[in-house]
């Protein structure tokens, strides 16, 4: 190795990681943190990477890129695993990886490593990414091949070389922070009958704790993307920030669940999602009176295989890239407004409206209309029923 490029957050894990690529290699290497969101001090980052040994910092702004070119796409796909995560942090990591490959290959550097663990998700989803975009580059994953496999050496380590240690036992969970979501793992949430702690929660206020009145909000859409609240034109990184004050303040998108990770095992992990929440709600809602009923069905159809894909690491492959083309393609009808009640934990959506809304009223009133024969219905039912009638009748022979 001659250069290595680190996937670093400043962290205990990834700052043992620093010091020790330098010492078991030999190497410059570069510490790259990547700003998707996350409320972070970015000179403190700088600063105690280059305390550790990095020979520079880098900190790469992808908040804008992470809406647009990831959030978005995934949502105008209605995009959820195992039927209640939103994929905050699987979406975060190709484009985290995307751009360590890119500063490799702008540095000179012919390696990169990780932080993540062999038994997570994440090491999946970097490296993939780094063997789809540049094959060429050597993947560095110390929690693969060092001794330090636990958290008690890793203390030790640190302490050792002078680093920082910031975990405590008053924040024992490990946590992954973006403008999509937050998510907890590992300390007493291990135990899947052990309740998070109300403090652990840092976007959302508790249901209970929520406004007694509810806060009524429109979201516009164009071709399944949002572009405004309550007729406000927003740029993404802007929209996804308000969606997350107002769903937080509401108690809006927290979870609990245990998931099937990609390598096997379950694992319990508790997320707050507030604007994605809201946003998944709206945009399921607009398509009711948008799409097709059978393009509707194709599309829900490939839902969780593309939502899989995602969880896996798959952003960059070939399956991938086409199932974003069908994805879009059904949504370039999807324009409109949402107006959505946010009320305790609940999104409710109690109105939406369309240029390209194929809802009549005529045909679906009540009351009486000259649009629709309702005796027509009989030759439907019987030619539908035919099937049904032939098995009857062998039955009843």
């Amino acid at each position: 190795m001659k250069k290595i490029v680190l996937a670093y957050s400043g962290g205990l894990d990834t700052s043992v990681i620093l010091k020790w690529l330098e010492r078991e290699y030999g190497c410059s290497v570069i510490a790259y943190s990547a700003d998707i969101g996350q409320k972070e001090d970015w000179a403190a980052v700088t600063a105690k990477g280059l305390a550790t040994g990095a020979e520079k910092v880098i900190i790469s702004d992808l908040r804008e890129e992470f809406v647009r070119d990831y959030i978005f796409p995934a949502f105008r796909a209605n995009a959820i695993y195992e039927g209640s995560y939103l994929l905050g942090t699987s979406l975060a990591r190709p484009l985290i990886a995307k751009e360590q490959v890119r500063i490799a290959e702008a540095e000179g550097a012919d390696s990169v490593s990780h932080g993540a663990t062999g038994k997570g998700n994440d090491q999946v989803r970097f490296e993939l990414t780094y063997m789809a975009l540049n094959p060429k580059l050597t993947i560095i994953a110390p929690w693969r091949i060092w001794d330090l496999n636990s958290r008690q050496k890793l203390v030790a380590f640190a302490q050792e070389h002078n680093i920082p240690v910031p975990v405590t036992k008053k924040n024992p969970y490990s946590s992954d922070e973006n403008l999509l979501h937050i998510s907890f793992e590992g300390g007493l949430l291990e135990d899947p009958w052990n309740e998070p702690d109300e403090d652990m929660f840092k976007l959302s206020v508790s249901p209970e704790k929520a406004p007694d009145k509810a806060t009524y909000i429109e979201i516009d859409f164009e071709q399944g993307t949002p572009v405004a609240i309550d007729g406000d034109r927003l740029g993404p990184v802007a929209l996804m920030t308000r969606l997350n004050t107002l769903g937080g303040a509401n108690g809006i998108g927290r979870l609990d669940m245990v998931e099937n990770r990609f390598v096997g095992m379950k694992s319990r992990g508790v997320y707050e999602t507030p604007g994605g929440t809201i946003l998944r709600a709206a945009h399921r809602d607009l398509e009711t009176i948008t799409l097709d009923r059978e393009v509707l069905g194709i599309r829900d159809g490939l839902v969780p295989r593309y939502s899989q894909l995602i969880y896996n690491g798959f952003w960059f492959s070939p399956e991938m890239r086409l199932l974003q083309r069908t994805m879009d393609d059904a949504q370039t009808t999807v324009n409109g407004t949402v107006r959505l009640k946010l009320y305790k934990g609940n999104c409710i959506p109690v109105g939406r409206k369309s240029a390209n809304s194929l809802y009549s009223e005529s045909f679906a009133t009540f009351e009486e209309d000259e649009v629709y024969n309702q005796a027509d219905a009989t030759g439907f039912i019987r030619l539908n029923a035919l099937r049904l009638r032939i098995q009857a009748h062998q039955r009843m022979k």
